[in-house]
């Protein structure tokens, strides 16, 4: 199915194939390169890089045309792509790996729930380039127009240039008028009161998730939603490998040394 003077990209996300964000990125690639899709069968947002272990796996090739690839898999963003790059690649290997673009931001320590950026971050485990798209509008259906000069540009110099060893990029775009580019860092911090307690009508006690985003440090100029704010593209450099290299000394001295 696919060229071989092309590159290959390889396209997932964690809101399913039906949603706007994800066809907004495929018609970008298709244009690029050949595209193989590999996405999950249902909604599955917020599993991060969940995989799955008690049950076995589906895919069904839905699309099959020269240079386009769509397979649906009943399993979460990095079952996607494990499944991708293990079984259902055309013989080839990726020159691109991309996800999203996802309906709503993945910014700060969402990072880590987001199934937009754990299939990011599989990618980059088996080193194939990759990068997450997340945009700032959180409705099912979403006009993604004002995004994609941005989206094409980011992927062209992607494609053109590579990227750093071990490092994957996790883009968010706002959604309102957007200035330009901004490399930046994480906004650390975390949620509060994520719970709202509620009773059903047979009184029993249940959950439903809410809560705030609380940054440890708002007035940062250097994070992504601090810029986001202020209507740039925030795109942050990751790392799959979370080791805190600077701190392997001091944790020997602490543990090792009497």
């Amino acid at each position: 199915m696919t060229d071989n003077k092309k590159p290959l990209i390889l396209i997932s996300n964690d809101d399913g194939y039906d949603y706007d964000g994800i066809q907004a990125l495929i018609g970008i690639a298709r244009q690029l390169g050949d595209v193989v899709v590999v996405a999950p069968q249902q909604h599955q947002s917020g599993m991060g890089s969940a995989i799955t272990i008690a049950r076995p796996l589906r895919a069904y090739k839905t699309v099959d045309e020269p240079g386009y690839q769509v397979w649906l898999v009943d399993g979460t963003p990095t079952d996607c792509v494990k499944m991708a790059l293990d079984q259902l690649l055309p013989n080839r290997w990726p020159d691109l790996l991309l996800s999203g673009i996802n309906h709503g931001l993945n910014t700060g320590v969402n990072t880590v729930y987001s199934g937009t950026m754990g299939a990011v971050f599989e990618g980059a485990a088996h080193h194939v380039i990759s990068v997450g798209f997340s945009y700032g509008r959180y409705e099912t259906h979403v006009d993604f127009t004002p995004t994609l000069p941005w989206v094409r540009q980011i992927i062209e110099r992607v494609l053109e240039h590579g990227l750093p060893a071990e490092v994957c990029l996790n883009v968010n775009m706002p959604a309102g008028e957007i200035h330009g580019i901004k490399v930046t860092t994480a906004g650390m911090g975390c949620w509060r009161d994520e719970y709202d307690h509620r009773v059903d009508p047979f009184g029993r006690d249940y959950y439903w998730m809410t809560g705030r985003y609380e940054m440890d440090h708002p007035d940062d100029p250097t994070t992504d939603l601090y810029n986001l704010d202020r209507g740039w593209i925030a795109v942050t450099p990751c790392r799959v490998d979370q080791t805190a290299h600077d701190q392997l000394a001091a944790i020997g001295d602490l543990l090792l040394n009497k």
